[in-house]
């Protein structure tokens, strides 16, 4: 276990149980996919070691860990100006949170992301607060997509992870162009797939300060193009979270 991520962990171990519901329900890991044990719990305590939460140094745009504490930036946020204030990730995207967050979009086990907003609450809580956030937004998906999977992850995320922080959610982005997969598209090319697919509603101007959530930010293409529609529409700054973030991104 990283030192740096002990007191969170901790947190986490202490958490007060919730043994009648999960008699009736019994909860799953969102690591090892298992009934967590011990009951009560949001994850397995042995699975929760395992993740890997992103720690300090990050970089002071996009949140994604960077090398060096005499760093500022990583080099993709040096490279490209970045329409958001600030970026918040939790964990780095490895192959556990690959997988679990695979089995939250395709196998719809949206009760993983119980734990996803309890944590970012737990670790950005403060943050959040004094960054003065006054609505949590999520990404949206194209029309088809919803009907075909269901749900949208980063709405349901953002709908628990306010009330964890109890901060309100809306939608105020709507996804009117199915685009091309982002998948296998360099930075610059993700950008242009994007451009037109994001729109506002008019309740965005009721807003100045929102948070932007998805489950994943890799490239950043999408909370960059997401940013720009809503500062056009009004918001004064945009901040962004991601349960999972990219070393590559």
């Amino acid at each position: 276990m990283k030192d740096k991520n002990y007191n969170h962990i901790k947190a986490f171990l202490e958490y007060p149980c919730r043994m009648a519901e999960d008699l009736l329900f019994p909860r799953r890991c969102p690591v090892c996919g298992g009934v967590v044990m011990p009951k009560g719990r949001l994850i397995c305590p042995a699975c929760l070691k395992q993740l890997s939460f992103v720690s300090s140094p990050v970089c002071m745009k996009c949140g994604k860990e960077i090398e060096s504490r005499e760093q500022e930036y990583c080099e993709d946020c040096l490279r490209r100006k970045k329409s958001f204030e600030r970026g918040f990730a939790l964990l780095n995207y490895d192959n556990r949170a690959a997988v679990s967050m695979a089995a939250v979009k395709y196998h719809n086990k949206r009760e993983y992301l119980d734990f996803y907003a309890r944590a970012a609450a737990l670790r950005f809580e403060k943050q959040f607060k004094q960054a003065g956030i006054q609505v949590i937004v999520p990404v949206p998906v194209h029309a088809s997509r919803l009907k075909a999977r269901g749900f949208n992850q980063a709405a349901v995320l953002a709908k628990k992870l306010s009330a964890e922080l109890g901060i309100p959610w809306e939608e105020l982005l709507v996804r009117v162009k199915k685009t091309d997969p982002q998948k296998g598209l360099g930075s610059s090319d993700r950008l242009k797939n994007l451009r037109g697919a994001f729109e506002a509603k008019e309740t965005v101007r009721t807003w100045e300060r929102v948070l932007l959530v998805d489950d994943i930010y890799t490239t950043g293409s999408t909370a960059e193009i997401c940013s720009r529609v809503l500062l056009g529409a009004g918001v004064k700054q945009v901040f962004v979270f991601a349960a999972c973030i990219g070393h590559g991104a």
